[in-house]
């Protein structure tokens, strides 16, 4: 079982920065198939911008290639809704670089809901 810190879904770079706050370990996950979307290097940008070096998981759907890309570029985890063969080479081509591939984004919380800064630090606590 991975063991990562609590997950904050971000969708842009203030989201990032206001999940960052509080100083409280955390893993920023982009919103759900943002890998296909948005892009692969919109997500290192977002980090970098941030200066977040911690985990962080990019979800790219169903789309294998997008994991792919993403683990090109250097990124620390993707997320991959992906049946076997596709999500099994993926996780073993993150492994070998010492990437994390999830089949499922963990729980989080989600700073486009209403109230959710408001319950941020309390999520971040556990």
């Amino acid at each position: 079982m991975i063991n990562l810190p609590p997950a904050v879904i971000v969708h842009s770079l203030a989201d990032a920065k206001a999940a960052l706050a509080p100083g409280r370990a955390l893993t920023l996950l982009s919103s759900p198939g943002a890998g296909q979307f948005a892009g692969c290097l919109w997500w290192c940008e977002l980090l970098a911008a941030a200066g977040f070096a911690g985990p962080a998981l990019l979800d790219c759907g169903p789309a294998p290639g997008r994991a792919l890309e993403a683990l090109h570029l250097g990124l620390g985890g993707v997320v991959l809704h992906a049946p076997a063969p596709a999500f099994s080479l993926v996780a073993q081509l993150a492994a070998a670089q010492g990437a994390l591939a999830l089949p499922l984004a963990p729980p989080a919380l989600d700073l486009r809901l209403n109230g959710a800064i408001r319950r941020l630090e309390s999520w971040l606590d556990g």
